[in-house]
């Protein structure tokens, strides 16, 4: 083997599409760390390395040197799952996300899908807050624009981020709800020690278990509107998409066809920002 044969190219390079020598052996490496990213476990040798379409004997240096730099480790079974030094290159990939600058692309496409108008919202300083709103192309009135602060009560929006709140913290917001986009008195849904009314803290349970919710012609009368969850690597709450579109224009019922278009959204950008399954 001369010094060359282990070098191969690809399309291009960064200085004007001048093709770009690699190395064909962390090609092969890399064919293995994808097999292992696709299958979602831990797999032994022989699995692992038809996976990645190669011989096992062909895989088996690869995972060796892998082993030894950190990327892969062995289980108690001699199967190869991620290593320390992959975790955290994954965390610190995690960390630089934007998750509203990556959810940018799934808003478009949803608002492209269902032909409604898209929201996303965070949990800013004053509550749920809508930091992004694609229009619809056809003519409706929603009295949403960047910077709203809905309700935590009588919006879908509202209710889904505060379905994932910690106890206290949703206490203490729902304190100023009144203050917000078609906003309660806290009295309405807040009783001694903070508890949550019955009837507001089933319905953010039924929010948690669905993974949606739903607001019929309210607050904006003739407007219905469908919210999902997005989590983070942390189990924790990142962002809410919403749709919104005219009452009877689209399915607005949880169990519907565009609740379930909503809830693949959710769940995809869940998955780019490596939320726990269970979050």
């Amino acid at each position: 083997m001369n010094g060359m044969s282990d070098v191969s190219e690809t399309p291009q390079d960064l200085d004007g599409g001048k093709p770009q020598r690699g190395i064909q052996s962390l090609d092969s490496t890399g064919q293995l760390l994808g097999a292992l990213v696709a299958a979602g476990r831990p797999l032994p040798l022989r699995d692992l390395a038809l996976a990645a379409g190669m011989p096992a004997a062909k895989a088996f240096p690869h995972l060796v040197s892998l082993q030894k730099t950190g990327l892969l480790a062995r289980d108690a079974a001699g199967n190869y799952q991620c290593g320390p030094l992959a975790l955290e290159l994954g965390l610190i990939a995690l960390q630089r996300l934007s998750p509203t600058r990556e959810a940018e692309p799934e808003v478009i496409e949803l608002a492209g899908t269902t032909g409604l108008s898209v929201a996303m919202a965070v949990l800013g300083p004053l509550g749920p807050t809508v930091v992004r709103l694609e229009e619809s192309a056809r003519p409706q009135h929603v009295s949403l624009r960047v910077g709203t602060v809905l309700s935590l009560v009588h919006t879908a929006i509202g209710r889904t981020v505060a379905a994932h709140l910690p106890a206290n913290v949703l206490a203490g917001l729902l304190r100023n709800d009144a203050l917000r986009m078609a906003g309660a008195p806290a009295e309405q849904v807040l009783g001694p020690g903070g508890k949550l009314a019955p009837g507001y803290a089933a319905r953010l349970a039924q929010v948690r278990a669905a993974r949606i919710d739903n607001a019929l012609s309210h607050p904006v009368p003739g407007i219905d509107t469908l919210a999902a969850p997005v989590f983070d690597h942390t189990g924790s709450l990142a962002l809410v998409i919403a749709v919104m579109g005219s009452s009877g224009s689209f399915d607005s019922g949880t169990e519907g066809a565009t609740a379930a278009l909503v809830r693949q959204a959710a769940a995809r950008l869940s998955w780019r920002f490596g939320a726990p399954e269970a979050a």
